[in-house]
């Protein structure tokens, strides 16, 4: 079992509660009435952000009223077309930060900015990322936390390293998505361990979603797709960190068996490789702050089963 201060540094906040997202895609009350109850539960701890997208913002403050402020992370959920997106994205944030200049009954800790697809072949992604960064800067809200996803299209993974490399420059930090409805929505290991790598070269924070709701990585037997693991995802950032070669963070992604992953008194190792508690404590601050999930109980149950928590 982990140790109280070593499951509080690998797993604290860890999981972004998206009870409104595929595939619980739960009422707006309903997910709110859920969140208040994971906030309330023994292990609460684990629990980060109400993820929101920015369209429901006024009805969840309407929900929420005067009872005691929680953090939320507002997602710009307009459409990707690429000509409206820049003031539609301008229009928003300027509403945001209205919220903010009003004393907001709930806290807005993140922002997390889908970005459309490239259109020419002539373009890349620094153009749109130094324009969010100076929407960001015009509006105030340059302090909070901004996440930005790119389409994992064609284009993905010829651009990820100049687009990562803007994100360092625009301080900015990285959305990947780890599934999805379909099984060409889930990365490869491989692609995965190439978007760790690349932040960590240029010194990126990241987050994730969709399709984490167990520790390690499996094949779901309903849908038959290969689903990624957040505990892999919390060792390969780790060793990325380490600067670890490409191959092992890979393998990491890859793994399959539970007993690959072994807590001990000097913290989480990987068949040998040792994560140790201010290890995990610097991928939990620079590397994966955390992740999007509509199920925390899952997760948890899975880590109890494990005999990781009690």
């Amino acid at each position: 079992m982990m140790t109280e201060g070593f499951a509080r540094a690998t797993l604290s906040e860890l999981i972004d509660y998206a009870g409104l997202f595929p595939p619980a895609q739960l009422a707006l009350e309903r997910a709110y009435e859920e969140y208040r109850r994971l906030r309330d539960s023994r292990h609460a701890w684990m629990v980060g952000r109400f993820i929101v997208p920015f369209s429901r913002l006024d009805a969840l403050l309407e929900i929420h009223g005067e009872a005691p402020r929680f953090a939320v992370s507002v997602i710009f959920d307009g459409g990707r077309d690429s000509v409206r997106w820049l003031n539609e994205l301008s229009d928003r944030l300027a509403a945001l930060a209205g919220h903010l200049r009003e004393r907001s009954p709930i806290e807005i800790s993140a922002i997390e900015i889908p970005l459309p697809s490239l259109k020419a072949a002539r373009e890349s992604y620094g153009a749109a990322l130094s324009q969010v960064g100076a929407l960001l800067e015009h509006t105030g809200l340059r302090s909070i936390p901004c996440y930005v996803e790119f389409p994992r299209d064609a284009r993905w993974s010829a651009e990820m390293p100049d687009a990562i490399a803007s994100l360092a420059r625009t301080r900015l930090r990285s959305k990947i998505r780890c599934g999805g409805p379909t099984a060409d929505a889930f990365p490869s290991p491989a692609e995965l361990a190439a978007h760790l790598q690349t932040c960590v070269e240029h010194g990126v924070a990241w987050k994730a979603t969709a399709g984490l709701h167990h520790p390690v990585a499996r094949r779901d037997s309903a849908t038959d797709f290969e689903m990624h693991g957040f505990v892999n995802l919390l060792v390969a950032s780790c060793i990325a960190l380490d600067r670890a070669p490409f191959e092992e963070i890979e393998a990491v992604l890859a793994e399959r068996a539970l007993g690959a992953f072994v807590v001990g008194e000097s913290g989480l190792s990987w068949r040998g490789r040792e994560c140790s508690v201010r290890a995990m404590e610097l991928t939990r601050r620079t590397g994966l702050i955390s992740y999007g999930s509509c199920s925390v109980d899952e997760p948890v149950e899975d880590l109890m089963a494990m005999g990781w928590l009690a």
